[in-house]
């Protein structure tokens, strides 16, 4: 579990407080200070393995805390509102470097938020809730475009396609011989915003190959696809 308020342990150093967890189940020394040096250099702060918890930014001190989480390898993670003490520069850059972490190590990640920005950025499916009860559940651009409900339908009502949906939500699967059709063409990655991907696609005149971070090819970006999206959300279901 990642925590919003950090919840470090101000008389350990940085090195400590990865290895925590592990010190609680028992592991031997040597091997929990190789796991965490590992999770540190994953998030970026193996320099200061050392150093003080005061001595590190909001922000940084956030990467230790998801480093914790990591060290023990577990198969989901439970992200209470993490990044919501933050500044918003910091913020964006920590959840980019959250998505990719979760994608390289293949973690599962429960991500609770009231930041709807914030749920779009980095969610693959969405589940907007209401005094308990689950109101939809759906991939990012499906809760913007097809709201369940008015409840929905007003939560998300000032949410722009344009810049709030990245290529990966409107890709779709790949159809027989497209993947080695595509893999000398220009295309987008999957964080691309749907505006800056219609606009390569309006210029080029063709549907975009959707690529990950290695550069592999993950989906297809079709025009159609694109104009419904950027069209805007369409009429919550009935009934």
């Amino acid at each position: 579990m990642v925590f919003q308020n950090f919840a470090l342990l101000p008389h350990r150093s940085v090195l400590e407080n990865v290895a925590f967890g592990l010190e609680l189940r028992e592991v031997p020394q040597p091997e929990r200070l190789d796991r965490a040096r590992a999770m540190l250099k994953a998030v970026q702060l193996e320099a200061w393995a050392d150093a003080g918890i005061t001595e590190l930014s909001g922000g940084m001190q956030q990467r230790v805390g998801l480093a914790r989480a990591l060290a023990g390898d577990p198969d989901i993670l439970l992200m209470d509102e993490p990044f919501g003490a933050l500044d918003p520069l910091i913020r964006r850059q920590l959840q980019d470097q959250f998505v990719g972490l979760c994608r390289t190590m293949n973690k599962t990640a429960v991500f609770i938020t009231h930041d709807l920005d914030e749920a779009m950025r980095i969610g693959s499916r969405i589940a907007i809730m209401r005094d308990g009860k689950i109101l939809q559940i759906g991939a990012p651009h499906e809760i913007i475009l097809a709201p369940a409900d008015t409840h929905v339908a007003a939560f998300v009502q000032d949410v722009s396609s344009r810049e709030t949906l990245s290529a990966r939500h409107v890709m779709s699967k790949l159809r027989p011989g497209e993947r080695k059709a595509s893999a000398t063409a220009r295309g987008v990655e999957e964080g691309t915003v749907l505006a800056e991907a219609a606009r390569l696609a309006a210029r080029e005149k063709r549907d975009l190959p959707v690529r990950d971070s290695a550069g592999q090819i993950v989906g297809m970006l079709r025009i159609p696809d694109m104009l419904s999206a950027l069209a805007g959300r369409g009429q919550h279901a009935q009934g």
